[in-house]
């Protein structure tokens, strides 16, 4: 599969990222209550094929639930263009429209039923294996 990177960012600038992005995408749509009120839809990629190229100290972090994700979020501005999911403790959530490119990317957007989360999980955990 090629791929290709993709450099995105906070709004004020201070955090700066680059992702490496096949050329189409499958953006989650979750709506659990953190992604449902923020209007977040994201990219879930290995952390192999993400680097944080600035502002790790301008990052601040908020666990709530299980605690298992890490929301991140630029001290200056407030806005997470990534995190690490709960799905995926071992990679990133890219956050769609904080890519520069964003537009200009093939993404199919799937909904992610985040509101019964342990169900949905195991739903697609049970998929992948087929």
């Amino acid at each position: 599969m090629a791929l290709t990177t993709h450099q995105g960012g906070c709004h004020c600038g201070a955090v700066r990222f680059e992702v490496a992005l096949a050329a189409q995408v499958e953006v989650e749509d979750c709506n659990c209550s953190i992604c449902a009120m923020s209007g977040n839809d994201h990219i879930i990629v290995p952390a192999s094929r993400f680097r944080l190229l600035q502002g790790e100290s301008a990052l601040t972090e908020y666990r709530f639930n299980t605690g298992a994700a890490r929301h991140l979020f630029c001290k200056v501005c407030g806005i997470k263009s990534f995190y690490v999911p709960r799905s995926n403790p071992d990679g990133y959530a890219v956050t769609w429209r904080c890519l520069d490119d964003w537009q200009s990317i093939d993404a199919a957007i799937e909904e992610f039923d985040g509101q019964n989360w342990e169900a949905n999980a195991a739903t697609l955990a049970h998929k992948s294996k087929d």
